[in-house]
C-alpha cells in the first residue's frame, strides 16, 4: 500500500535551499507546494487551508507577524523551520529545527514535525480563532485519516531505516547526525535551550531513521576523541570532556522517552511490536 502524500506549503526565498529541498524529498510522502514568501502566504493559506498539511520555512522568510497572524486565526501546522538552531521558539511548541547544512535530515524532520503536532492534538487558540475556524479545519483529523489511526509517529517507514538505505545515503545521512550531535556537544553547556533544540532534532532523526544504539556511541566516541586531539595540539586541558557523558545519556532518555509514546496506551507492547515489524515499507 503506498504511502499517504502529504502537501507542505513551502516557503523558501533561497533558490538553492528550495531545490535541495526538493531533492531530498523527492519521492516519499512529502510533496512541496512552493508559495512566494513575498506574495502574502498568510493569504493563500486562508484560501488553501485544505491544501495544506504541513508548513517548511526558511527562517527570515517572512516577517514576525506572519506566526502569530496563523496563531490568532487558528490556522496553525506541523513545521519545520530551516535555520540556525539557537534555542528559539518561533512558530510553535511543537516545531522542528533543521540547519541548513543537514538537509539530509528533512524528511524525518517532516515526520516528527507531524507526530508532535498530532501527539498534541490541537494547540491552543483564542477563543475567538477557534469560533471563526471553519469545522473543515480540523488538521490534527485529518491528518489521522489521511495517515490512518495509528498516524505515523507510530508507523514509522521501514525503507528509510538506516540500514535498508543505499550505502551512499546511508553514509551521507549518517555525517548529517554527527554535524547535529557535534552542534548538540558545542551547545550543550553553553546553551541549554539550543542544546534542547539540538537534541530533539538528533532524536527525531534517530527515531526514524531506527539508528542502532551502538551508532549513536560511536558517533559520540569519535566526536569527543576529536575534541580531545584538538585540544592536546593548543596545547589545552580536556579532561573536562568526560561531562559530555551527560549529554549522551541525555540524548539516550529522549530516545527512550520517544520509544515510549510511540506505543499507543490502548495497545500491548507486543501487539505494537507486530504491528510496527508487519507495517509495509512501499
Amino acid at each position: 500500500m503506498p504511502q499517504p502524500v502529504l502537501n507542505i506549503l513551502s516557503l523558501i526565498q533561497t533558490p538553492a535551499l528550495a531545490e535541495a529541498c526538493g531533492q531530498w524529498l523527492r519521492g516519499g510522502r512529502y510533496q512541496l507546494v512552493p508559495v512566494d514568501p513575498t506574495a502574502g502566504p498568510l493569504e493563500q493559506l486562508e484560501q488553501r487551508r485544505e491544501d495544506f498539511d504541513g508548513i517548511l520555512l526558511e527562517e527570515g522568510a517572512v516577517d514576525g507577524t506572519f506566526f502569530g497572524s496563523l496563531h490568532d486565526q487558528g490556522l496553525e501546522l506541523p513545521a519545520v523551520l530551516i535555520g540556525p538552531v539557537d534555542g528559539e521558539v518561533k512558530f510553535h511548541d511543537a516545531e522542528v529545527r533543521l540547519p541548513p547544512d543537514q538537509l539530509e535530515q528533512l524528511s524525518y524532520s517532516l515526520d516528527a514535525a507531524v507526530s508532535r503536532f498530532l501527539r498534541s492534538n490541537t494547540l491552543p487558540a483564542s477563543s475567538e480563532a477557534k469560533a471563526a475556524t471553519p469545522d473543515g479545519w480540523k488538521l490534527p483529523n485529518r491528518l489521522n485519516g489521511r495517515l490512518g489511526y495509528l498516524g505515523v509517529y507510530y508507523k514509522r517507514d521501514p525503507s528509510r531505516f538506516l540500514r535498508n538505505l543505499e550505502a551512499e545515503e546511508r553514509n551521507e545521512l549518517l555525517d548529517s547526525l554527527r554535524r547535529t550531535y557535534r552542534d548538540l556537544l558545542i551547545s550543550y553547556f553553553k546553551n541549554p535551550a539550543a542544546a534542547n533544540q539540538a537534541i530533539e532534532s538528533f532524536v527525531n532523526t534517530a527515531f526514524f531513521a531506527d539508528l542502532p544504539i551502538t551508532k549513536m556511541v560511536e558517533i559520540h566516541v569519535n566526536l569527543i576523541e576529536e575534541f580531545r586531539k584538538l585540544l592536546m595540539l593548543k596545547g589545552q586541558k580536556n579532561d573536562f570532556l568526560q561531562d559530555y557523558r551527560l549529554a549522551l545519556l541525555d540524548v539516550m532518555a529522549h530516545l527512550c522517552e520517544m520509544y515510549r509514546r510511540s506505543i499507543p496506551p490502548d495497545l500491548p507492547i507486543a501487539s505494537a511490536v507486530a504491528a510496527e515489524s508487519s507495517s509495509p515499507s512501499a
